[in-house]
C-alpha cells in the first residue's frame, strides 16, 4: 500500500511562485519609479506618465503569465477529466488518465485523476459480472425451464404406465424446486447487496439452533449412512436467526452432497472469548486450490458432478450473510480428504 502523496511540496511552489511574481512586480515599478524621477528631474507629469506605462506593461504581463499558467495547470487537468467523465458516464470504463506529477509531488488534479481510475478500473470490473450475472441467470433458468417443458409434453402422452407417469411427475418437481430455489437465492442476495433486509436479532443458543438444522437433513443423513460427529458447547449469541438459518442449510446440505455413502461430517460451536466459533467439515471430495479462490463468487461451481444438485449462489450467499452479520468465513481443504468450514461471529452474550 502506497503512502500518502506529499502534495505541501507543490502547493508551497505554486505559493512561492505566485508570491515572486507579485513581489517582482513591486520591486519593477519601484525601481521604474526611482529612475524616472532621476531622469525627469522630479518632474510629476513624466513620472506619472512612465508609471502608468510600468503598470499597464508589467499587469498585462501578470495576465498573460496568468493564462499561460491557467492553461497548463488548470485547463489542461480540468478537460482532461471532463473528457474522462464524459468518456465514464457513456460507458467507456477503459478511461485512464497520466499525472502530472511523480506520486510523491502528487497535486490535487494527480489524486482526481488517479480516482477515476481506480472508480473506471471498478466500473469495467462490475459490468464484466453483471454480464456474467446474466448470462449465468439465463443458463440457470434455461436448463429446469427445457426439462419442465420436455417432461410435461411426455406425461401429456397417452399409452403412458402409472409407474412412468410417476416418475416424469417427479422429475418435473424437482426441476420446479431447482427453479424457485435459484429464484429465491437470487432475490436474497440482491436484497442482502442493496441493504434492503432489515436485521432482527434477538438471543439465540447457537448449538440448538445447529441441532436443529442437522435434523432437518435426517432424511438424507440416513438415506448416505452418514456418521454425524457433534461438538456442542451451550453457546448463546445476538444474532439474527433468519440470517443463520441460511448459513447453517447450505453449509449442513453441502457437506451432505459432497460426501460420499458411509462418510462423516463433523458439526462443532464453541465460545472464544467475545467470538463464538461454529465449524462444519465432512471427508467429502474436497477443493482444490483454483477452486477454493472461486468458492465463494456467484454461480461458481468447482464440481460440475453435482451441478444438477445446486446453481452455485449457495456459498455467495453464505459469504453475503456472514459480512452483513460483521462475521468471518473461511475454508481449508484437500482433495479427496474433506473439507471444512469455519464462521466466526460477535454477539455473545
Amino acid at each position: 500500500m502506497r503512502n500518502e502523496p506529499k502534495k505541501k511540496t507543490s502547493s508551497i511552489l505554486g505559493y512561492a511562485i505566485f508570491f515572486f511574481t507579485i513581489a517582482s512586480a513591486v520591486i519593477v515599478a519601484l525601481y521604474a519609479y526611482i529612475l524616472s524621477d532621476r531622469l525627469s528631474g522630479g518632474n510629476r507629469a513624466v513620472i506619472s506618465v512612465v508609471m502608468l506605462a510600468v503598470i499597464i506593461t508589467l499587469s498585462l504581463l501578470c495576465t498573460l503569465f496568468d493564462i499561460v499558467r491557467r492553461k497548463i495547470m488548470i485547463d489542461r487537468p480540468v478537460r482532461e477529466i471532463l473528457e474522462a467523465t464524459e468518456k465514464i458516464a457513456a460507458g467507456d470504463f477503459s478511461v485512464r488518465l497520466t499525472a502530472v506529477h511523480t506520486y510523491e509531488k502528487y497535486d490535487d488534479y494527480d489524486l482526481i485523476k488517479e480516482n477515476l481510475n481506480v472508480m473506471a478500473a471498478e466500473l469495467g470490473k462490475s459490468e464484466i459480472l453483471k454480464t456474467d450475472f446474466v448470462s449465468n441467470v439465463s443458463h440457470e433458468l434455461k436448463t429446469p425451464l427445457s426439462i419442465i417443458q420436455n417432461y410435461v409434453s411426455l406425461i401429456g402422452k397417452s399409452g403412458l404406465d402409472e409407474e412412468t407417469r410417476q416418475k416424469y411427475v417427479k422429475t418435473v418437481l424437482s426441476a420446479t424446486k431447482r427453479l424457485s430455489d435459484l429464484v429465491g437465492n437470487i432475490l436474497k442476495l440482491n436484497k442482502l447487496e442493496h441493504q434492503e433486509l432489515s436485521i432482527e436479532t434477538e438471543n439465540i443458543r447457537l448449538d440448538e439452533m445447529l441441532a436443529q438444522a442437522i435434523l432437518s437433513y435426517e432424511e438424507l443423513i440416513e438415506e448416505k449412512e452418514l456418521e454425524i460427529l457433534c461438538d456442542f458447547e451451550e453457546v448463546s449469541i445476538v444474532s439474527a436467526p433468519s440470517y443463520l438459518e441460511i448459513v447453517w442449510n447450505n453449509l449442513i446440505s453441502n457437506a451432505i452432497k459432497f460426501t460420499n455413502n458411509g462418510g462423516k461430517i463433523s458439526v462443532s460451536v464453541k465460545s472464544d472469548g467475545e467470538k463464538s466459533i461454529v465449524k462444519v467439515s465432512d471427508t467429502g471430495c474436497g477443493i482444490s486450490p483454483e477452486t477454493g479462490a472461486h468458492i465463494f463468487d456467484k454461480f461458481y461451481q468447482g464440481d460440475t458432478s453435482h451441478a444438477q444438485e445446486g446453481n452455485g449462489l449457495g456459498l455467495a450467499l453464505v459469504k453475503k450473510v456472514i459480512d452483513v452479520l460483521g462475521g468471518e468465513i473461511s475454508v481449508k481443504s484437500q482433495q479427496g480428504k474433506g473439507s471444512t468450514f469455519t464462521i466466526v461471529l460477535k454477539g455473545l452474550r
